[in-house]
């Protein structure tokens, strides 16, 4: 019975070793990746621009409500409490430092993507990526 824990234990370490030597994303795979995640950007930002403008006759109508003074003097008040905005300073600073872990967390699955992925499936990935790009470009453009 000690024999298996201790097999256990020696194969966890040596997944454990090899995990600490992860490979580093090519600089076209990452430049690519940029690129992808901008455009990405631009296409919600531009999503949003146009909801925003269809909305806004009906915001406008629906604010002069009594509901929708209640709401705006409730978001008033509760901007001046002293607990919410300790709660948004948290929120900021857990945002603050999730940042770099999140961009090594992303160089890392580049890396692995680029590694054992990319040489099997990056082609069709790529033509997949690039037959969705045709609809986007269609129905959500970025421009």
């Amino acid at each position: 019975m000690n024999a298996k824990y201790a097999l256990a234990l020696i194969l966890t370490l040596q997944v454990s070793m090899c995990l600490c030597d992860l490979p580093t994303p090519a600089a076209d795979l990452v430049e690519k990746y940029d690129g992808m995640k901008a455009v990405f950007y631009q296409r919600i930002l531009n999503a949003y621009a146009k909801l925003q403008a269809a909305a806004a006759p009906m915001i406008e109508q629906a604010g002069t409500s009594e509901r929708a003074t209640a709401a705006k003097d409730y978001m008033e008040t509760l901007q001046t409490k002293p607990e919410f905005q300790a709660l948004v300073k948290v929120a900021a600073n857990v945002g603050q430092e999730a940042g770099p872990i999140i961009d090594k967390a992303r160089t890392t699955l580049l890396g692995l993507y680029g590694h054992y992925v990319r040489p099997r499936f990056g082609n069709q990935l790529s033509d997949a990526i690039d037959g969705i790009k045709v609809y986007l470009d269609q129905y959500l453009p970025a421009q």
